[in-house]
Protein backbone atom coordinates (compact mmCIF):
# COMPACT_ATOMS: atom_id res chain seq x y z
CA UNK A 1 0.00 0.00 0.00
CA UNK A 2 1.37 3.34 -0.79
CA UNK A 3 -0.36 6.77 0.56
CA UNK A 4 -0.15 10.48 -0.55
CA UNK A 5 1.60 12.67 1.47
CA UNK A 6 -1.95 14.36 2.64
CA UNK A 7 -2.83 10.72 3.71
CA UNK A 8 0.62 10.58 5.91
CA UNK A 9 -0.14 13.15 7.16
CA UNK A 10 -3.19 12.49 8.48
CA UNK A 11 -1.98 8.79 9.60
CA UNK A 12 0.22 10.71 12.12
CA UNK A 13 -2.43 13.51 12.87
CA UNK A 14 -0.74 16.85 11.41
CA UNK A 15 -1.01 18.63 8.32
CA UNK A 16 -0.18 18.00 5.15
CA UNK A 17 1.97 21.28 4.50
CA UNK A 18 3.59 20.78 8.30
CA UNK A 19 4.42 17.03 7.05
CA UNK A 20 6.06 18.77 4.27
CA UNK A 21 8.06 21.53 6.29
CA UNK A 22 9.25 18.68 8.56
CA UNK A 23 10.79 16.09 5.42
CA UNK A 24 12.23 19.03 3.27
CA UNK A 25 14.11 20.67 7.09
CA UNK A 26 15.37 16.98 7.62
CA UNK A 27 16.31 16.72 3.64
CA UNK A 28 14.25 14.07 2.62
CA UNK A 29 12.00 15.93 0.35
CA UNK A 30 13.28 18.55 -2.60
CA UNK A 31 12.07 22.11 -3.31
CA UNK A 32 9.49 20.07 -5.52
CA UNK A 33 8.01 17.64 -2.87
CA UNK A 34 10.13 15.21 -4.47
CA UNK A 35 12.52 12.88 -2.66
CA UNK A 36 15.79 14.40 -2.25
CA UNK A 37 17.33 11.06 -2.76
CA UNK A 38 15.59 8.89 -4.98
CA UNK A 39 17.87 5.94 -5.19
CA UNK A 40 19.01 6.12 -1.54
CA UNK A 41 15.06 5.91 -0.36
CA UNK A 42 13.56 3.59 -2.48
CA UNK A 43 12.58 1.28 -0.12
CA UNK A 44 10.21 3.86 2.00
CA UNK A 45 9.56 6.78 -1.04
CA UNK A 46 8.43 6.72 -4.96
CA UNK A 47 7.65 9.31 -7.75
CA UNK A 48 4.41 8.55 -9.10
CA UNK A 49 4.13 9.90 -12.60
CA UNK A 50 0.73 11.05 -14.07
CA UNK A 51 0.06 12.53 -17.34
CA UNK A 52 -3.85 13.96 -18.38
CA UNK A 53 -4.60 15.14 -21.74
CA UNK A 54 -5.98 19.15 -21.88
CA UNK A 55 -8.34 19.73 -24.92
CA UNK A 56 -6.18 23.61 -24.90
CA UNK A 57 -2.68 22.60 -23.58
CA UNK A 58 -1.95 19.78 -24.89
CA UNK A 59 -0.29 16.44 -22.51
CA UNK A 60 0.40 17.51 -19.00
CA UNK A 61 2.42 15.87 -17.01
CA UNK A 62 2.90 15.94 -12.82
CA UNK A 63 5.01 14.06 -10.37
CA UNK A 64 4.03 12.98 -6.49
CA UNK A 65 5.72 11.41 -3.82
CA UNK A 66 4.06 8.66 -2.12
CA UNK A 67 4.70 6.99 0.87
CA UNK A 68 5.47 3.13 0.53
CA UNK A 69 4.30 0.93 3.57
CA UNK A 70 8.03 0.15 4.84
CA UNK A 71 8.42 4.03 4.80
CA UNK A 72 5.82 5.17 7.30
CA UNK A 73 7.76 3.69 10.61
CA UNK A 74 11.15 5.23 8.73
CA UNK A 75 10.01 8.33 8.34
CA UNK A 76 8.23 8.13 11.76
CA UNK A 77 11.92 7.62 12.94
CA UNK A 78 13.32 10.37 10.63
CA UNK A 79 11.20 12.79 11.72
CA UNK A 80 10.53 12.24 15.47
CA UNK A 81 6.91 11.60 15.26
CA UNK A 82 4.86 9.31 17.40
CA UNK A 83 3.47 6.50 15.55
CA UNK A 84 0.01 5.94 16.24
CA UNK A 85 -1.20 2.98 18.58
CA UNK A 86 -2.61 -0.34 17.00
CA UNK A 87 -6.13 -0.95 17.78
CA UNK A 88 -6.44 -4.60 19.80
CA UNK A 89 -6.77 -7.94 17.93
CA UNK A 90 -10.28 -8.85 18.88
CA UNK A 91 -10.76 -11.91 16.98
CA UNK A 92 -9.24 -14.27 19.26
CA UNK A 93 -12.31 -13.18 21.95
CA UNK A 94 -14.47 -15.85 22.91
Amino acid sequence: MERSLKLTADYFSITRPKLIKLMRAKGVLNELNLPAYPHRDRDYLRVKDSSWYHHELGMQYSQSTRVKQAGIPWLAEQLDLALPATPADRRDVA
